[in-house]
């Protein structure tokens, strides 16, 4: 496979735009790239460095829900990983806002501090510093 960019795009189907916005361009601080129509529902699209995040609100209400729980609980997509500078003063942000550590920080392996979140449709988000 040869890739034609150094990043990749993210979808995530959400429940309330205005919550999920709220987490990841409010609060993580990720840059916002507009919005459009899609087929079903419509999209906003945010910036994650060079990575495209695209939050998808669907016009019917999907049957399914985030598993949660973490990569031990089922197959399949579990979480996604933002590499950050500071991850002890990101996560007395999101403390500080009423979101919920579902692992608090712990270096998993030598000089690499990690620390997970749920987002406001209970979507694994991890954070890594020093990796």
């Amino acid at each position: 496979m040869k890739l034609s960019r150094d990043s990749i795009d993210l979808g995530i189907v959400i429940s309330d735009p205005a919550k999920s916005l709220a987490f990841y361009r409010d609060l993580l601080g990720m840059k916002d790239n507009g919005e459009m129509e899609v087929r079903g529902g419509r999209m906003y699209r945010l910036l994650c460095g060079s990575s495209l995040v695209k939050l998808v609100k669907m016009d019917r209400e999907p049957e399914g829900k985030p598993v949660g729980g973490g990569p031990g609980r089922g197959f399949g997509l579990r979480y996604f990983t933002i590499h950050v500078d500071d991850l002890r003063a990101l996560v007395a942000q999101l403390e500080s806002k009423g979101v919920k550590l579902l692992v608090p920080p712990a270096e998993n392996r030598p000089g690499v501090l990690m620390a997970m979140v749920n987002d406001p449709d209970g979507n694994i988000v991890e954070f890594l510093q020093g990796a």
